[in-house]
């Protein structure tokens, strides 16, 4: 005979629509029920909280998993194809140069207005 524990549920049998739920104790737990959903007498599934019909539908008939595809690259961003070849340098066309260093007598152009606006 089974020993009752204070506040543990007892097992309940209900439906959602053409879905059987049986609702018992989940073992070791006082509180938390395991709903086992069953349609036509077959066991299609269970939850650990209350399923909706739409939950039952789902297990009745999960949407199908297309299959895994092996994980190939085919793109490696910043990193050379073989058989290319190194990049160039980039040609500095601003060669700077410090006001200093500019030899007397070459006049600076001031940046100003333009007659465009």
């Amino acid at each position: 005979m089974a020993r009752e524990h204070p506040g543990r549920q007892a097992r309940k049998r209900f439906m959602i629509g053409k879905y059987e739920i049986i609702a018992q104790p989940i073992p070791g737990s006082a509180h938390m029920l395991r709903y086992t959903v069953f349609v036509a007498g077959r066991r299609i599934g269970a939850t650990a909280s209350m399923p909706t019909e739409s939950d039952c539908r789902y297990l009745e008939r999960p949407p199908v998993v297309p299959p895994l595809k092996p994980f190939q690259v085919f793109y490696r961003p910043g990193r050379p194809k073989k058989g290319s070849t190194p990049p160039q340098p980039a040609i500095d066309v601003h060669h700077g140069m410090a006001r200093d260093d500019i030899p007397a007598g070459i006049s600076i152009p001031i940046p100003g207005r333009s007659e465009d606006g």
